[in-house]
Parts: C-alpha cells; structure tokens; sequence
C-alpha cells in the first residue's frame, strides 16, 4: 500500500502586486500538523521598476515563517521591527493576539532589477497561545543547524528532528527541513520524523514506490515513520510536519484561530483600526468583502 495518501499541485493565488503559488490549505487537507498555509514565491524576475509591496495587515493566532532562496524583503511590524531578510535566513514572527505587518522590497533595490524567490509558512499556534503577546524573531543562516548524512545536505530550519534543534522559537513539536542532493540518493528518514509529515519538491524529482514526482508538488505522507524516497540529481526538497491539534482551526483572512468568535473579533478591531499600526507606515489593507472561511 502506498504511502502517500495525497499529491497537492502548486496553484497560483494574488497576494497583492505579486503573484505566488499556493500549496496549503487544499480542500482535502487544510493542515499538516500545525502547519496552515504555504506559500511558493516565485522565481520572479522584477524590473527596476518593479517591486514587491504588500501593505500593513493584520495577523491572529499564528506564527509565520519567511525563508527565501533568492532576493530580499523588508520587513516592517506594529513591534517596531524593521529588519531586511537575506536568502538563508528566518524571519519568524507570532502574532498571538494580533500584530500587523508590512513587506517590501528593500529601498536600495526599488530602482533595480532583482528576484525574489521563497517560501511563506503560517505555523498555527496552540490553543493555550493563541493570545499570547506578539514577538519577532530573526535567525541568521549560520545559526541554523546544517550537516551532511548520507551524501545529502540538511538543514533544520526550524523545530526538532534527527537529535537537533533550532534556535527558531517555535511553540509546538514541529519540523522543517531542507534536504538537498547533487547525486541520486535513497533515503529513509522515518525515524526522525514524527506526527503528520509532508514534502515539497522545489527541484529535481524524486521517486517514491516505482512513481517518478517532479517540482512544485506536495506529498502528504500516511504515515511520517515509513518516509523513504530516492532523490534525483541535483534536487532540493523541503519536508515539513509535527504533531496536529486536536481542534480544528479556522481560516480568515490572514487570521487563525480554533474559536470563530476571535476571528469576528479581530475583523472588528481591524475595521475600527484598533490594531496598533505599524510605524511609519500610512496604508491600509481593507477586509475582504465575501466571507472567505476555510472549512473541511
């Protein structure tokens, strides 16, 4: 019996000016563990007079992750945060009980050509910390945990896995690794891994029971114990998962939460612009006007 039980196709979804591919939520599966919502950014090839600008909105009940391969964002938050993430460094920023944020490029780089290529995550948080106060954290690539094993490249972006650990603060058992591979390579990671468990190809291919899976992908494992795949030449993957809640979470907007009514609430304080704004920043994104819940 295979082990995957479902593959995911990356779909293209507007953030703004920019276009990404959505991963997660999909209507078959909202969550792996307490991860939410993926994002894929580009490649994006952007011209002198391009530029990423998503204005200042608000965020409930989550924490997100920033990850980028190439280029650069500025981001600005009602912390008083301004700091500019680089490829291979983490911005991770929990909102608890609402934070509102701004991302941009750099204003060195608006009058020149530049890519932009990453991954946004939205990691739910525990129901005990859904209103917890709000924190930014910005981890430098060489703080994050990184060895080879079996002729392949690991890094542990995030959470706990094989006896490691990094230093991004997050609130549940979770992990977030990427794994890369300039030859043909079996692995067998089962025992590393546990709760729910996914893997996203961002290149090459890899193989798994006789079938061939090419990128921008996701498949969800049956079970995180039996993750065993050979990777291609030169591919990258990131495999992603934990332990999932015993609630259901709900969708909003950019609010998560595992109680509606915190979610009504935080559409409220964003209409009366109750949320502490971000400094120097003038914009205001408005609520969407249809009643955009994610339900399984």
């Amino acid at each position: 019996m295979s082990n995957i039980s479902l593959i995911i196709e990356e779909r293209p979804a507007n953030i703004g000016n920019f276009m990404v591919g959505r991963l997660l939520p999909f209507r078959e599966k909202r969550m792996v563990g307490p991860f939410a919502f993926i994002d894929h950014m580009g490649p994006a090839a952007m011209s002198d007079h391009e530029n990423l600008d998503v204005p200042p909105h608000p965020h409930i009940g989550l924490s997100t992750l920033t990850f980028l391969f190439e280029g650069e964002i500025e981001h600005r938050d009602s912390l008083g945060t301004d700091v500019v993430i680089k490829p291979g460094q983490v911005n991770w920023m929990t909102s608890g009980s609402g934070i509102v944020h701004s991302e941009r490029t750099p204003e060195y780089l608006r009058k020149s050509d530049k890519m932009l290529h990453g991954l946004q995550i939205w990691v739910a948080l525990n129901k005990s910390l859904e209103e917890m106060e709000p924190e930014f954290f910005h981890v430098e690539e060489t703080d994050i945990p990184y060895w080879e094993q079996d002729n392949v490249k690991i890094k542990l972006i995030a959470g706990e896995a094989f006896g490691k650990k990094s230093p991004v603060p997050v609130y549940s058992p979770l992990y977030f690794l990427e794994v890369k591979s300039t030859s043909r390579q079996k692995l067998n990671i089962g025992s590393s891994l546990f709760g729910e468990s996914a893997l996203y190809i961002l290149e090459g291919g890899i193989e798994s029971e006789g079938n061939l899976f090419e990128p921008r992908v996701i498949l969800i494992a049956n079970d995180a114990k039996l993750c065993e795949f050979t990777m291609l030449e030169n591919t990258t993957v990131y495999i992603f998962g934990g332990e999932p809640f015993p609630e259901e979470r709900f969708i909003y907007w950019n609010f998560v939460a595992s109680d509606k009514e915190l979610i009504e609430k935080a559409k409220q304080n964003w209409l009366e612009q109750k949320f502490k704004p971000v400094p120097g920043e003038t914009d205001f994104v408005p609520l969407p006007n249809q009643n955009p819940y994610l339900k399984k």
